[in-house]
């Protein structure tokens, strides 16, 4: 399989402040074809926008695929790589008490036995196009949900 074969998938996600209005935004890129999403919450932190990202994504996906998550969230890539299967063992708790955003590190846990995922980290801010588009979608969208809750 070639790097053609698979799904690349760029995200991000953010709150101005944090915690406060949240967006997130991916690039969803296979064989020539592009596709934009984005979305936002009126209440939300970086680390829920960053997994709602990767979630949205892979729900956009029609049939089960060979992926390539690119992502500038070291919470989201330690999450999904390296602490996932030890609160998966502890019954969703950490050693410090409960998962925060454990329904999102649910649905995402769900999502990925669907898919073949690759989790890629990268530098945020350094010139990726398809990253640095995530992070205006993400910008984009805190902006719409700012004007429709003013307050």
């Amino acid at each position: 399989m070639t790097e053609n074969d698979k799904v690349h998938i760029y995200t991000d996600g953010g709150c101005i402040p944090n915690p406060g209005v949240g967006g997130w935004g991916a690039v969803l890129k296979y064989k020539g074809r592009r596709k934009e999403l984005s979305g936002g919450e009126p209440r939300a932190t970086n680390n829920r926008m960053e997994l709602t990202a990767a979630i949205q994504a892979l729900e956009a996906l029609k049939q089960p695929s060979k992926v390539v998550i690119y992502t500038d969230s070291e919470y989201l890539q330690k999450g999904i790589s390296q602490w996932l299967p030890n609160w998966k063992r502890r019954h969703w708790k950490r050693k410090t008490g409960s998962v925060k955003n454990e329904e999102l590190w649910r649905r995402l846990d769900e999502l990925t036995e669907k898919h073949d995922i690759e989790w890629r980290w990268v530098r945020g801010h350094t010139g990726v196009e398809e990253n640095e588009r995530c992070d205006e979608l993400a910008t984009e969208a805190i902006r719409r949900q700012r004007e429709q809750d003013p307050g």
